[in-house]
């Protein structure tokens, strides 16, 4: 029997000769230039215009950031792409060795269920990165603009993307072991991602709960990341989720063993990734990585809000339907919840439109209690987040507290020359020849 090293060198280099035959990827890597090529020059033209372009809103540019007007867009196809077109290649990988009778050749070698998944999972990442080469073209040609490029704001962007195709093969790998045809995975993982989208659904209208579990869908992961905000809780939860993933898929790739068996071990993993997900939900560090702080308030007044002691107590009003309390929570909550950690803030209502509470006097205001005191409020700026705060603990608003932080942003007027030949022409035609010379060669 060869080494376990030698082993695993063989299945590495299996795994990338099924990758490079897979026809699933290379329809992921084709259809990746035209997604990212609309999404990419439509946010580069939008940026154009609102920067000045053709003598039209001058001066709105000083307000735009790459961030939220180039990346977050351009980078959106992968999240497409993550939720199409990866699971149909992480399916036909892990079950196309079930299928083939290769699993039975896999098993002679001295390597764990596990570590026969975690190596597929690799070169499943590998296949992902080199799909996500389509977005950072797009990072390349605005850098030929002479756009701005800002790297903590890229990498946070990117680094979402790679997190989110980590859920999606892990899911893929899942519902693969646990099904015994590739159409079946694919429904599995289909239904699965539909019903995270069904509890953001749930969160908008009903908030509570529900509002807290969408914090950990891949779509609301994702919008963080876009957004600049790196939050521990959400990593460390998305690496359980991908390492449960993947456990659960060695488990049922273990044909030796009762089903029986396999189901114990599949609730006991399921049992101690709860306990490590509710841990991670108490983990309140982040970084704000964005350029213009859009998570934050200013430096000076983040540090004047940690002298806070006290229980902070926040009650808003508001109904989840209602468009002031998006307002609020990403205006101004969200903020306070990095600046004062410790803060217990909940929103407060009877109905989820808020439609039949407007008689209430109580409806629409904020309350902020400190140490016996109280402040009400119903601005929902940040502004007024802050003015709140420091009036209820009775801290001083310096002059000019903001003005240190202010963004300017980075206009530029640009149009996206040549992006719509690289993205629907070159980049398919140069993928879908690699794609026949390749299957021609292992043919």
């Amino acid at each position: 029997m060869p080494s376990r090293s030698a082993a695993i060198v063989w299945l590495f280099a299996k795994e990338w000769r099924e990758l490079l035959a897979s026809r699933a990827w290379w329809v992921m890597l084709v259809v990746m230039g035209p997604l990212v090529g609309m999404s990419f020059i439509s946010a580069v033209t939008a940026y154009g215009e609102l920067s000045g372009a053709n003598g039209t809103a001058e001066g709105v540019g000083q307000a735009f950031s790459p961030l939220t007007g180039i990346w977050a867009p351009t980078f959106s196809a992968c999240e497409l792409a993550a939720a199409f077109l990866l699971p149909f290649v992480a399916i036909r990988l892990v079950s196309g060795d079930r299928q083939s009778g290769a699993m039975k050749i896999e098993m002679q070698h001295s390597l764990s269920s596990f570590t026969r998944i975690s190596v597929k999972a690799t070169m499943l990442m590998l296949g992902w990165l080199i799909a996500t080469a389509a977005p950072l073209l797009g990072v390349a040609l605005w850098a030929s603009y002479g756009g701005h490029i800002d790297a903590p704001e890229l990498l946070s962007v990117f680094a979402g993307h790679v997190l989110n195709g980590g859920l999606t093969i892990a899911l893929a790998a899942t519902a693969a072991a646990l099904t015994e045809h590739p159409a079946t995975a694919a429904i599995v993982t289909l239904t699965v991602t539909v019903g995270t989208w069904l509890i953001n659904f749930a969160a908008a209208v009903n908030g509570g709960w529900w509002e807290r579990a969408a914090a950990f869908t891949p779509t609301a992961m994702v919008a963080e990341f876009q957004r600049g905000l790196v939050r521990a809780d959400i990593i460390i939860a998305a690496a359980v989720l991908i390492f449960l993933g993947l456990a659960l898929a060695a488990v049922w790739l273990r044909i030796g063993s009762s089903v029986a068996q396999r189901a114990r071990t599949s609730v006991a993993l399921v049992a101690m990734a709860a306990v490590a997900i509710a841990g991670a939900v108490r983990v309140r560090a982040s970084w704000d990585v964005s350029e213009g702080r859009y998570n934050s308030f200013s430096r000076a007044d983040e540090v004047a809000m940690r002298t806070i002691h006290g229980e902070l107590k926040v009650r808003a009003h508001f109904a989840p339907e209602d468009p002031r309390r998006s307002d609020l929570e990403y205006r101004g909550m969200r903020k306070l919840r990095r600046a004062v950690p410790h803060a217990d803030i909940e929103y407060v209502s009877k109905t989820s439109t808020g439609l039949f509470e407007q008689t209430n006097d109580q409806y629409g205001e904020i309350s902020y209690e400190l140490d016996g005191r109280k402040v009400v409020s119903r601005i929902t700026t940040a502004e007024g987040v802050r003015d709140a705060v420091f009036a209820v603990a009775n801290l001083q608003l310096g002059p000019n507290s903001s003005e240190d932080d202010e963004f300017r942003g980075h206009p530029l007027a640009a149009t996206p020359r040549g992006a719509g030949a690289i993205f629907y022409g070159i980049w398919p035609v140069i993928t879908a020849a690699l794609a026949v010379f390749i299957q021609w060669r292992s043919a």
